[in-house]
């Protein structure tokens, strides 16, 4: 398989027709069709069901999608890195993080080094938000400068610099009759309609243990992001249980965000790709996530890489 049909794979699978697949790569429709068949061939299966010019990705095409597009995506790094040191241009970041941190402490860590002197920020800075294991992934395959991502994160060829706590919160409306309260406490979450996260393996197994004791919480609506289930309280569906990242740094008005009696520690490292050295722009971020994360999140403690396994 070749990058032209890896491309026009892609293209298909976004856009959904083979002609729009062709006008967005400048290509033909019967060169993108032509595309698609070669590397189905190879493949020895097919990857649409086809009726005209509208195209169905089958369920093989959804789970090679992703490989593709992550490859791409390194493909096309490789294509920017080359015209930049033919330009003699400084090496971009490349930063990937999950959504709470992508969308707070990431860029409130960006502009604390742009401001630095005597560090040459890059011209171009690529900020991508994944999931916990696509943060993983990316710095595992060196495609990325940097990973910010929620513990745990006990994989070999990851560097682990450093590991921020802050306790989780429940956000709520500010009519809510829990609003007024100082805390949040277990026996006040009885009967409430709770919104928290879906993946088990991380936070939401720690606000169960907490928050369960004998019984599990009214758990009415789960989620893959803190900020869904934000606005799933703004839209008085329940109490949210999160992280403070979202909550604390992007405020949202008619919300409340409010402490629990229960202390629910989340837990977020900085990792890098194992053996790569650390300058410059990268090291410079590193020191500025945790001053971003000082400024953001109340109770926020630094602890030692090495306490991960005690801590989890």
């Amino acid at each position: 398989m070749d990058l032209n049909q890896l491309e026009a794979f892609a293209a298909v699978m976004t856009i959904g027709s083979v002609t729009g697949a062709g006008r967005s790569l400048g290509r033909s429709q019967p060169a993108i069709s032509k595309a698609i068949g070669d590397l189905e061939a190879e493949l020895g299966y097919a990857l649409f069901d086809r009726n005209g010019p509208r195209v169905t990705p089958t369920g093989k095409a959804f789970l090679l999608y992703e490989e593709v597009e992550r490859s791409l995506v390194g493909l096309r790094s490789i294509r920017e890195r080359a015209a930049e040191i033919g330009r003699e241009e400084a090496q971009p970041v490349h930063l990937v993080a999950t959504p709470a941190l992508a969308s707070t402490i990431a860029p409130a860590a960006l502009q604390l080094v742009a401001s630095q002197e005597g560090i040459a920020f890059p011209e171009h800075i690529h900020l991508r938000s994944a999931s916990a294991e696509q943060v993983v992934h990316a710095v595992l395959h060196r495609t990325v400068s940097l990973g910010l991502t929620s513990l745990p994160v006990a994989h070999r060829g990851l560097e682990l610099h450093w590991i921020g706590e802050a306790p989780c919160v429940a956000v709520l409306r500010a009519d809510h009759p829990l609003a007024k309260k100082d805390r949040i406490t277990r026996a006040a979450l009885r009967g409430e309609r709770v919104i928290t996260m879906s993946n088990r393996y991380r936070l939401r197994q720690r606000i169960e243990t907490a928050l369960g004791e004998d019984s599990l919480l009214d758990v009415a609506i789960d989620t893959n992001t803190s900020f869904n289930a934000i606005m799933a309280a703004r839209a008085g569906l329940g109490v949210a249980l999160v992280e403070p990242i979202t909550a604390l740094g992007m405020p949202i008005e008619g919300l409340v965000v409010k402490p629990l009696a229960v202390d629910i520690p989340f837990y977020f490292g900085v990792v890098t790709p194992f053996g790569k050295p650390v300058e410059g722009v990268t090291r410079a971020l590193i020191d500025a996530v945790e001053r971003s994360a000082r400024d953001i999140l109340h109770g926020f403690v630094k602890r030692d890489a090495a306490e991960h396994d005690e801590l989890l």
